[in-house]
């Protein structure tokens, strides 16, 4: 399943000895089989051989935790006994129960596994349905193209500038030919855009112009170079964020059986309910990045790619991508997971007050 809003193409990647075809394709194909990885690698830890892995480990040690806190649990259990307080004894029983159930290993994994395996493929169905809902796929796509296309046709021509006469005329055609199969390209991703024509005329604007081509030239019409190192930095931020959450959901499902196994201990915060918190606040976060990308791509593409006369910088998309997205999306699932986390303390202790 791919939970990744994947890359058409990047700045870094034109100027790699492949053509722009398989560019566009890698780029879809790098996004997909990364995603397949993470899948592949969820199953292996949570599913496939799990007495065996590292997983199986940690329901060990969370089982030894449960016995061992079960001491503890004992121990109050007695104390409200003694005390005649029964509706505590009675409703705390549920603990131990949940705890062997959740922590039994059926071979191919244990209850809890199965369990947090489920709610991942849930979060990321929905992830997938915000990703998908009116080509927020292709409308992210194409406002990220758009934003970098750019720095990709003056990477390009770049070289050229620094020849004179005949040898600028034919380096300026070579590279024009290239640019023509990127922007041909683009219409069959996208359709005949007036942004792509609008680039286009850009670029025949230095090929075919007259005198030298300067420096002012191509900074007006193409932007520079270190826009481009600006923005493949960026384009890498926002990688690296989508995969850190989906690392940070594994390591979270791997800690799933101590934060069980502690649970008997007799406090009222159960390391169960920070666990769960956690879970769902990292799928929170995934979820809200894809929207607030996918929305900020739409005002892109629905504005000023469809004026003619606009030239708009687009660098701030790529710093709200790279920077701000992120930020932003952690602090929905912060004030998310601690809505999650008082209303499952808010309810256990509803539960426990009726029986």
């Amino acid at each position: 399943m791919n939970n990744f809003v994947p890359l058409r193409l990047g700045a870094k990647q034109i100027l790699a000895e492949i053509g722009i075809t398989d560019t566009l394709n890698n780029g879809v194909t790098t996004a997909r089989r990364l995603a397949e990885s993470w899948d592949n690698q969820w199953l292996d830890l949570l599913q496939n051989n799990t007495s065996n892995n590292l997983y199986g480990a940690l329901t060990n040690l969370g089982i030894f935790f449960a016995v061992g806190t079960l001491l503890f649990f004992m121990i109050q259990w007695l104390k409200d006994v003694i005390h005649s307080e029964y509706s505590r004894p009675i409703s705390a029983l549920v603990w131990p129960f949940i705890v062997v159930v959740l922590l039994s290993n059926a071979g191919n994994g244990s209850m809890l596994s199965s369990l947090t395996l489920g709610v991942r493929n849930f979060i990321n169905t929905v992830n997938q349905q915000v990703i998908t809902t009116a080509n927020g796929n292709l409308v992210y796509q194409q406002a990220l193209n758009m934003s970098v296309a750019e720095e990709v046709a003056g990477s390009l021509l770049r070289p050229c500038q620094s020849l004179t006469g005949e040898q600028q005329t034919q380096c300026l055609t070579k590279a024009s030919e290239r640019i023509d199969n990127l922007w041909r390209e683009y219409r069959n991703l996208y359709g005949n855009q007036v942004w792509i024509s609008r680039l286009e005329n850009q670029v025949n604007q230095i090929r075919f112009g007259t005198g030298i081509v300067t420096e002012t030239n191509f900074n007006s019409l193409l932007g520079n170079t270190v826009q481009t190192t600006i923005k493949n930095f960026l384009i890498s931020l926002q990688l690296a964020f989508q995969n850190l959450i989906e690392a940070t959901m594994l390591l979270i499902a791997a800690l799933g059986p101590l934060a069980v196994g502690g649970s008997l201990l007799p406090v009222a915060g159960k390391p169960i309910f920070a666990w769960i918190t956690g879970f769902l606040a990292a799928g929170i976060a995934k979820i809200s990045f894809n929207i607030i990308a996918i929305l900020t791509a739409a005002v892109i593409v629905n504005g000023p790619a469809q004026d003619p006369n606009a030239n708009p910088d687009l660098m701030w998309f790529m710093i709200f991508l790279g920077v701000l997205a992120p930020l932003l999306s952690l602090i929905l699932a912060c004030l998310g997971g601690m809505s999650v986390f008082n209303a499952i303390s808010n309810t256990s202790e509803l539960v426990r007050d009726r029986l």
